[in-house]
């Protein structure tokens, strides 16, 4: 791990705990090229995202955080109050500079030099992702190119762009399989499909890659890509219907001990039970005679004759 300074340029000094590369912090060959901490604007959601620069700017690092509460470091003699945990790891710079280019032809539409479109005033060292090493020998894979003379002027190429990232799809997807990554069922929980034997096809680890790389790409990007990729788009899956009740009897059911016979479709009238037990048997026995019927005590009285 090391302990990093970022550049006076940025507003948030101090130290931060990070895990990078030794390629990432190789010391400078020159003072003006030390590694360089920056904001710059993520090429999936236009928001500010932090990113490094190695010395010399000849690589692009992106910088992502492991963040818990009440997370301290102690560096030497001091406490770092910050105590996240920064995972610095490669970044092709071309899906930053893809952003621009997009950009440039939605608003322009024509060929241009590349340092005329990536360019951004709220992102003051952009520029820098043009000095990346390779950037200017592979960006033939996301646009056309002309040359007059000694110059060159790039237009953003969708068809080209999708051939460009299929390879990347296509790497990550190997990366993933080398590695014994299950993906299937990650695949399902984010696309809410529902099964019960979970394994991984060819689909799954495509579909599961596009996602990955859909994180440094424009939404509309990522959907045609996904045509690209002959992957359908998943929906919600619709309710399944409801089970068939069955269908409640038409005739009155009185409270007795089976309780069935209320969703009976042929009720049937219970038997009278013929049987009397011993108590009744011993009652029948007893001489009424003199006896009033309890009934007696609740009927009306008869009216009186005048």
């Amino acid at each position: 791990m090391h302990g990093a300074k970022q550049r006076p340029a940025d507003a948030h000094p101090g130290q931060w705990v990070l895990i990078a590369p030794e390629v990432a912090t190789d010391p400078p060959k020159t003072p003006d090229s030390e590694p360089l901490f920056t904001k710059l604007r993520n090429p999936s959601t236009g928001e500010a995202t932090l990113y490094l620069f190695n010395s010399g700017a000849q690589q692009l690092f992106e910088v992502k955080a492991f963040h818990e509460e009440y997370r301290s470091w102690f560096i030497g003699q001091t406490v770092q109050q910050d105590g996240r945990l920064l995972f610095v790891t490669p970044l092709d710079p071309l899906f930053l500079i893809l952003y621009y280019l997009i950009k440039a032809d939605k608003e322009q539409g024509k060929f241009q030099p590349l340092d005329q479109v990536v360019l951004d005033s709220d992102y003051p060292n952009c520029p820098l992702l043009l000095k990346c090493g390779d950037v200017k020998q592979h960006i033939h894979h996301v646009t056309e190119e002309k040359e007059i003379g000694t110059q060159k002027f790039h237009k953003y190429s969708q068809e080209k762009t999708l051939k460009w990232l299929k390879k990347k799809v296509n790497q990550t997807v190997k990366a993933l399989k080398g590695n014994n990554i299950s993906v299937g069922e990650r695949v399902r929980a984010a696309t809410f499909i529902s099964g019960r034997q979970i394994t991984d096809t060819e689909e799954d680890y495509v579909r599961y890659a596009h996602g990955l790389i859909s994180e440094y790409i424009p939404e509309d990007l990522s959907k045609e890509l996904l045509k690209y990729l002959g992957l359908p788009e998943h929906k919600s899956p619709a309710p399944e219907p409801p089970l068939k009740k069955r269908k409640l009897s038409d005739v009155p059911v009185e409270a007795e001990e089976d309780y069935t016979k209320f969703n009976s479709n042929n009720p049937k009238p219970k038997k009278a039970n013929s049987k009397m037990s011993a108590a009744q048997k011993a009652l029948a026995k007893v001489d009424k005679s003199g006896m009033k019927s309890i009934s007696m005590f609740f009927s009306s009285k008869p009216k009186a004759s005048k």
